[in-house]
């Protein structure tokens, strides 16, 4: 079982839960008093007899022993699930402000089931397995004097190296209760000389990796722009100092949530660490009425001894089979070609038509018309609200371009930004009130934008009819779902002041729901999420639809950094990556059109560009790519993902491959950013390759083992010049 209950004789520990994953274990422990305290998290142990690692043998700590010095006791045991005001003075998980107006929450053991599956959290995205996949232990608890009621939620996958927690807190009391702060999982244990990887960044460099020492200085991120965030990725990670790809512990969080979020980790007085994540407690406050339930997110935890390399891939899989239910998550998404560089708001439906004239010869599978189709949409200043066709810019409608798309065997896509409204726009001047404001204050533009408030059910309800409409209307077999602005001056006109402060959350359960209306009508629907570039990368948004712009930076060198940083958490299939013109229109950069297409190939792959304008080189060299998408997609898609070399730590070259999961089969990218004169090749030891298995690499006729490619290497001749790439196809000789 991955899941067992152990009672424990002659100690102050009482119970024991294991939770066993292939390769892992965690276990908890109930002691005296009915604290929950975190036991261990590593290396699989078949033992249950661990209590002692709490140390609580070492001095009379525990209550009933020295109660005169119970702080003592609280403010260094492991907690599972620390709280608020009773004397553990490190950062906590859960505050409540009770009817009489005081801060202080206690946990206390109650009782336990063990569920075979796992069950959904209300709203929300989570991850999902059948009862053979996954099981889960709910351990109920309770605060007496509050009449609170908290089940903390643990997940196991029997077929991965994860497990998932969430908590649940139900007021059982007559007196209303404020949730002031809930996260939704904390790790307490030893320092072993740990380091902190965070994915930070801002528009157009998104998920750069950053490596901060653990010690008294809390290392810290988190977001209250309304949306996970350009800044900083809701993805916590600690190692070994040593860890390398291969080897060393790790230990990772990520949140399935797109909002507000916090993550910490930092060592306490005694040599010990807290890991914490959850909902931004800034601006949360959360009205419990008698009988009243909160559900907080999911964290998804994962623990390697196998360094880096293994967490990466356990993350993979477990998105691709847990969390991404789209019809497209096992199969080819269309080349795309998007009209957004290509055009800007500059077009008609003659130019539209002509770019997929000229791109369905090339073998491009699908058009997406961007911004500027709606209302009087001529720049980014209006319109946004107004979801309805402009048809002095389109001749003939919608579904009459949709058509003559259709007809040159492509498909047809469109962008929407949904959740946003313009000052000049028919829907503001009819409703002012929609848009997130606090009255008497003039609120903050950005992009000349308002947020609409679909915490309101009347305004989600247009919002979603808006969009489905347009759907209706025609053959639209993709949606780009945008968002250009985070959320400020944060109010409502329906919520009463004492529930202010679930604005904020309130607006992604809003933004979840509409995601999930959408895919319901339209189940074959191919959805994108967008935010301004890769704002909500996060695994909520991968819940309702299989991939998100990973940036509006397509420039292949800045790619090489934020899909690096990206792929260390996110499957390859779930970053939108494209082929776009040179000079490039964020960096100006001019790189090769082939290195181009050899790095968008590492994410969906599709072109940004006006295929009736760009060099001939270019534009002949894109069937050859199609060709290339198509004969290596299902390995990127499916493979698993292994990291050789980081320009963006040696600042030279990158190197990067995706392995057959029977081994068969490999496919490494080699990007040469920089020339180096007067050098030999460069010596590339390949990952993830059977060291026993024989292999040949297209173009060349000797055979090498993989013990010779991984161990000794595989040279790669310099190329002249910067930016050069190629592609290493590895196949399995006969």
């Amino acid at each position: 079982m991955p899941v067992n209950h152990y009672e424990v004789k002659n100690s102050y520990v009482k119970d024991i839960f294991k939770l066993d994953t292939p390769n892992t274990t965690y276990c908890i422990g109930i002691v005296d008093e009915g604290y929950v305290g975190h036991i261990y998290y590593g290396k699989k142990i078949e033992d249950p007899g661990i209590e002692h690692i709490l140390r609580i043998d070492e001095m009379p700590w525990v209550p009933s022993k020295n109660n005169r010095d119970k702080s003592s006791f609280l403010d260094s045991f492991p907690m599972e699930f620390p709280t608020h005001g009773i004397g553990d003075y490190r950062e906590d998980c859960l505050s409540v402000e009770s009817s009489g107006g005081n801060f202080a929450v206690g946990l206390i053991y109650d009782s336990y089931e063990i569920i075979n599956g796992k069950n959904k959290i209300s709203g929300l995205p989570s991850t999902f397995g059948s009862d053979k996949d996954v099981t889960s232990l709910v351990i109920h608890c309770i605060d007496e004097p509050l009449k609170l009621s908290i089940d903390l939620i643990y997940s196991v996958f029997e077929d991965l190296d994860v497990i998932t927690r969430s908590v649940k807190v139900t007021n059982n009391s007559k007196d209303s209760v404020f949730l002031k702060k809930i996260y939704s999982a904390c790790l307490d244990m030893d320092n072993d000389d740990f380091v902190a990887v965070t994915l930070h960044g801002s528009w157009a460099r998104e998920r750069h990796m950053v490596e901060s020492e653990v010690n008294r200085a809390r290392v810290s991120i988190d977001s209250t722009r309304g949306e996970s965030s350009h800044q900083m990725n809701p993805f916590l990670m600690i190692k070994n100092a040593d860890a390398t790809d291969e080897s060393g512990e790790v230990y990772a969080m990520n949140f399935v949530y797109s909002g507000n979020f916090h993550a910490s980790v930092a060592e306490d007085q005694f040599g010990q660490i807290r890991m914490l994540m959850g909902i931004n407690s800034e601006d949360f406050k959360w009205k419990l009425r008698e009988g009243d339930t909160f559900e907080a997110p999911e964290v998804v935890m994962v623990y390697s001894s196998f360094g880096t390399g293994h967490m990466t891939r356990t993350f993979h899989d477990l998105y691709r089979k847990h969390l991404i239910r789209s019809p497209y998550k096992d199969k080819k998404r269309p080349i795309l070609i998007n009209n957004w560089e290509a055009t800007y708001f500059d077009f008609n439906e003659e130019k539209l038509i002509s770019i997929a004239r000229e791109a369905s010869k090339l073998g491009i599978e699908m058009l997406v018309m961007d911004d500027g189709w709606f209302g009087h949409r001529e720049d980014d200043n209006t319109s946004l609200g107004d979801w309805i066709v402009n048809e002095e810019k389109l001749k003939g409608g919608l579904k009459y371009l949709a058509d003559e798309v259709n007809k040159l065997g492509m498909k047809f896509g469109i962008w929407f930004e949904p959740e946003m409204v313009s000052p000049l726009s028919d829907l503001y001047r009819e409703h002012p009130d929609w848009a997130i404001a606090i009255p008497g204050r003039v609120p903050t533009l950005s992009r000349n934008q308002y947020v609409l408030d679909i915490t309101r059910e009347e305004v989600r309800d247009y919002v979603y009819e808006s969009v489905a409409k347009v759907l209706r209307s025609a053959n639209i077999e993709y949606v780009k779902w945008d968002m250009n602005r985070q959320l400020s001056d944060i109010g409502s006109v329906s919520l009463p002041k004492e529930r202010m402060g679930e604005l904020f959350h309130r607006y992604v359960l809003g933004v979840y729901d509409l995601q999930e209306r959408l895919i319901s009508e339209f189940p074959n629907l191919l959805l994108e999420n967008c935010s301004g570039g890769g704002a909500r990368f996060d695994p909520g948004m991968l819940f309702y639809g299989p991939q998100i712009w990973c940036s509006d930076d397509t420039d292949a060198v800045e790619r090489l950094i934020i899909q690096e940083g990206t792929a260390l958490v996110y499957p390859l299939s779930s970053m939108g990556a494209h082929v776009s013109d040179c000079p490039n229109h964020t960096v100006g950069r001019v790189t090769p059109f082939e290195t181009r297409g050899h790095v968008a190939l590492a994410g969906t792959f599709g072109y940004e560009l006006d295929v009736t304008k760009i060099p001939k080189e270019d534009k002949d060299m894109i069937p050859s790519q199609t060709k290339m998408y198509h004969k290596y997609n299902d390995l990127v898609r499916e493979g698993d993902y292994y990291r050789v070399a980081s320009y963006s730590k040696n600042g030279q070259y990158d190197c990067y491959g995706v392995v057959s999961k029977d081994k068969k089969e490999a496919l490494y990218t080699y990007v040469q950013v920089m020339m180096r004169p007067n050098y030999h090749s460069r010596k590339i030891k390949f990952k993830g390759l059977d060291p026993k298995r024989n292999y040949k690499i297209e173009g060349e006729d000797r055979t090498y083992t993989g013990e010779i490619l991984m161990n000794a290497g595989y040279l790669v001749k310099n190329m002249w010049g910067d930016f050069k790439s190629c592609l290493i196809h590895i196949m399995e000789a006969d």
